[in-house]
């Protein structure tokens, strides 16, 4: 399971990008010193990009985001929003124009589509991105990854970073930001100083992706627990992952010599791994939904994702398959990772706990009457 971003692209040529909130250069409100530089954050509609450019907004940054159509509520709160698609080399260009860090949230999601979708959307628009960065002169380039860069079909507990990245993985959402990974570290050097997280499993009030979905499936009865159900999983909170960016920026340097950050991918997460399925039920209990008992063992799962795979590939159905071999093997598996790189090189403490989030989450579900 990975950390779901906004999906970036739009059907806007790139003769035809262009900003909007006046056009007003994005350096309107920066100084010299970097805490109020400019920036841009790609993605920045989506749920973690929207709170890195509140959070940004609020600590007096000038932001850019590139988005696929326009945004009149961002550009009502002083952003500068191109509009285009992120592969296009001139909407690019027009975005890193005055910013001296990127954020790159911006990504193709999901566990099923065509390959090329996925390689364009995340590969293709990171490289053009990282091109107009380093030739506008842009210091700083955060990347936000995900940790499905090293599966390996394997339980991961406690790992650090000398995991491999993958090369062979049956969904292209891991495949193509493995790709585009490599990439942004590869280009990191003395005047682009480039770094890349890899946060795990994003939730929090807010979130549209991770437990709605769960909650859907849980009350249409389609939800099972692959395996053991005895899987441990890292998460981590929509707010301590924007702390987690901003202090990447820091840690990449504002001087001369480069900071510890640069060229190196971290793990981001709560550091509290957590039962998957004692979580989601202990969610749902809260929510007052029944728990989830019913059960599929692990190769039963593989078995039906590989059927869904094929009829998916072979017919024109829409959406996702209901099970792929990917995500039978991330419902079944530990997935939780050292974090100890983010915090001696990041200065990264996670804040806000899975306790306090939880019920933060759960007051916010009841009072929308989900």
């Amino acid at each position: 399971m990975s950390a779901p971003d906004p999906t970036p692209g739009g059907a806007c040529c790139p003769q035809h990008a262009r900003a909007t909130s006046a056009d007003a250069p994005p350096n309107a409100l920066g100084t010299t010193r970097s805490t109020f530089a400019p920036v841009l954050v790609t993605g920045g509609t989506g749920f973690l990009g929207s709170r890195l450019v509140t959070r940004l907004l609020a600590a007096g940054r000038a932001v850019t985001v590139v988005s696929r159509r326009e945004q009149p509520e961002l550009a009502a709160r002083g952003v500068r929003v191109v509009v285009g698609p992120l592969h296009e080399p001139a909407v690019c260009a027009e975005a890193v124009r005055g910013v001296t860090t990127v954020f790159h949230v911006a990504a193709r999601v999901g566990v099923w589509g065509r390959h090329a979708d996925f390689y364009r959307d995340n590969v293709t628009a990171t490289e053009t991105l990282l091109a107009a960065a380093r030739a506008a002169g842009v210091p700083r380039f955060v990347y936000t990854s995900t940790p499905s860069v090293v599966y390996n079909g394997r339980s991961i507990a406690g790992d650090d970073e000398s995991l491999p990245l993958t090369e062979d993985c049956p969904s292209p959402y891991p495949l193509t930001k493995a790709v585009a990974e490599r990439a942004v570290l590869a280009a990191a050097g003395a005047t682009l100083r480039t770094t890349a997280l890899r946060p795990h499993l994003i939730w929090g009030v807010g979130d549209p992706h991770l437990v709605p979905r769960v909650l859907a499936r849980a009350r249409a009865g389609r939800l099972r627990i692959v395996g053991t159900g005895e899987n441990h999983v890292d998460m981590v909170h929509v707010d301590n992952a924007v702390d987690a960016h901003l202090l990447a920026e820091r840690a990449l340097g504002d001087g001369e010599l480069p900071g510890p950050a640069t060229g190196r991918a971290y793990f981001i997460t709560n550091g509290e791994p957590v039962g998957l399925w004692s979580w989601i039920n202990g969610l749902l209990t809260a929510l007052g939904e029944p728990p989830v008992t019913k059960k599929i063992p692990l190769g039963a799962a593989k078995t039906v994702g590989a059927i869904c795979e094929a009829l998916w590939s072979l017919l024109p159905l829409k959406g996702e398959p209901p099970m792929t071999r990917f995500v039978a093997a991330e419902l079944a598996k530990d997935h939780w990772f050292s974090i100890e790189a983010a915090k001696r090189d990041l200065g990264y403490a996670p804040k806000i706990t899975m306790a306090a989030g939880t019920a933060e989450l759960v007051a916010a579900l009841k009072a929308k009457g989900n």
